[in-house]
């Protein structure tokens, strides 16, 4: 994973955490946390609307692209065949159904049956 990879995996966590304080700090109609802090005056003052708002969009952004960028790090580069490859790094050797030699039973002699007595 290396270096790079695992910065965005921690800026990732940290960004959702911080995300999702943040969105319940927010006062939507007295609903939520918001409301801890006492209705119209909040924490942050009388411009926390904005601050929040801004504050929720720019830790949305770093949350989407930190995802992205963890995908793009930690891709397949072969891509595809998931079961092909989780064969071969267990070392099972499986031939396709159609390359398999069917076992033929002989047909029974007529006028001959199986439950002899």
């Amino acid at each position: 994973m290396g270096f790079i990879g695992i910065l965005l995996l921690v800026v990732f966590v940290i960004s959702a955490l911080l995300l999702i304080v943040i969105v319940m700090i927010q006062d939507d109609q007295g609903e939520g946390l918001g409301g801890i802090f006492g209705g119209s005056s909040s924490a942050f003052g009388s411009r926390s609307g904005n601050v929040l708002t801004k504050t929720t969009s720019i830790l949305g952004t770093v949350f989407i692209l930190c995802s992205f960028g963890l995908a793009w790090v930690n891709h397949t580069p072969e891509g595809g065949n998931v079961i092909k490859a989780a064969r071969q790094e267990a070392g099972v050797q499986q031939e396709e159904w159609w390359n398999q030699q069917v076992e033929t039973q002989e047909p029974n002699q007529a006028g001959t049956s199986n439950n002899a007595q």
